[in-house]
């Protein structure tokens, strides 16, 4: 074998093991941040904002003051179609309780129970392609108020 191509036959060997651990995504380690959408993200935000719900398209049973919800024990809001598949975000400085069906043709509800990050907002993401009842719950009995957010 000429020099020449042991040279190229190293070349494509270096290019296939640097593809290799660019594919496994080196220096993301742990559980990774959900705010993070790298390219993806990037692509969403050239189409704009539209993946949200908007939040005059929210009706609730609790006291409402603009997009801020307060209430004790619980409440139940009630989203419209919002015409594709959209995300209600809902954000609050304490924990929450957030029941709401799948999306889909799925015969599923959901329930999670959202605590705020470290030093930040307790934040839920709930799938919407239809007219959907979420409830919100706040654990213990106490007050809750949670913010019906774009972002």
């Amino acid at each position: 074998m000429s020099g020449r191509r042991k040279l190229l036959l190293v070349a494509v060997a270096v290019l296939l093991v640097a593809a290799f651990v660019g594919a496994l995504g080196v220096g993301h380690a742990g559980r990774g941040d959900p705010a993070d959408a790298g390219a993806l993200g990037w692509l969403g935000r050239l189409g704009g904002d539209g993946t949200t719900v908007d939040p005059a398209t929210v009706r609730a049973d609790c006291d409402r003051t603009g997009d801020v919800l307060s209430f004790v024990g619980g409440c139940v809001l009630w989203v419209d179609d919002p015409g594709g598949l959209r995300t209600l975000v809902l954000r609050s400085r304490v924990a929450f309780a957030v029941t709401a069906p799948a999306p889909g043709d799925a015969d599923l509800t959901v329930r999670d129970d959202v605590t705020p990050g470290d030093g930040g907002d307790a934040v839920a993401t709930i799938a919407v392609d239809r007219a959907t009842e979420v409830g919100l719950g706040c654990p213990g009995g106490v007050g809750c108020t949670v913010t019906i957010a774009t972002s």
